[in-house]
């Protein structure tokens, strides 16, 4: 079974979210048929690269609310996230573009590290308090390269505007086209979609339908029946 799960690293309710996600997965009976892929959506395409803004500067614009209900909301995240475990800083984020972050995600795929970069990526955004907006692509080679990428081959995806780009566009025409209008967004076998940091019993609930769900194979043969073909105990030999 596949779960692709559409997020992006400015959102909060991602990070929250992965997390409940990971604990359902984790006591799902199947987990280790279950393959997660995660996939590109953000929240602010159009900001530009350079473009880095205080949270709560940026939500009082976007949600024309108060410094003081921004805040608020920060600390209700806040507690949200601890009582998964996580770590949350308050105060003194910032928030920028995170295009390159999402292609860099798309070489680590590649490499098989795509859930050790996004937990980083996750991580220093949200947790710890040096920028990953603001501190340039020096930073994110630091990360890129602590979840097991070759720091050449980051600089040199950092260095072409165009390398993953189709990629992560192509991700974000998907999630509309599958009717996302936010994320997270979970999508199970294409069958089953589940929208927002849901609580882990939830997920469990999904995961556990989508399996069940599950088509059985139906096979198609001749009127004759099967095919010559090879099993554990060799290879028909064609006979006259």
């Amino acid at each position: 079974m596949r779960v692709e799960i559409w997020t992006d690293i400015a959102c909060p309710w991602c990070y929250v979210g992965k997390a409940r996600f990971d604990k359902a997965l984790a006591a799902f009976p199947h987990r280790d048929q279950v393959e997660v892929v995660h996939r590109s959506f953000e929240l602010d395409p159009h900001r530009a690269k350079g473009d880095v803004t205080p949270v709560l500067t940026m939500l009082t614009r976007k949600y024309g609310m108060s410094q003081a209900q921004a805040q608020a909301g920060e600390d209700n995240l806040g507690a949200q996230a601890a009582a998964e475990g996580l770590e949350y800083r308050t105060r003194d984020r910032d928030h920028g573009n995170t295009f390159d972050m999402h292609r860099l995600l798309h070489l680590a795929k590649e490499h098989g590290r795509q859930e050790e970069l996004l937990d980083a990526l996750y991580r220093a955004n949200f947790a710890e308090e040096r920028s990953v907006f603001s501190e340039g692509d020096d930073r994110l080679v630091e990360l890129a390269v602590a979840a097991g990428l070759d720091a050449a081959a980051v600089r040199a995806v950092l260095a072409d505007p165009a390398a993953y780009a189709d990629e992560v566009r192509a991700d974000e025409q998907e999630a509309a086209q599958l009717g996302a209008t936010g994320v997270p967004f979970f999508v199970l076998d294409r069958a089953y979609g589940v929208s927002g940091a849901q609580p882990a019993e939830v997920f469990a609930q999904a995961l556990t339908r989508a399996w069940g769900d599950r088509a059985p194979l139906t096979l198609l043969q001749d009127a004759n029946g099967g095919a010559e073909a090879c099993g554990p105990d060799g290879c028909a030999v064609p006979r006259d």
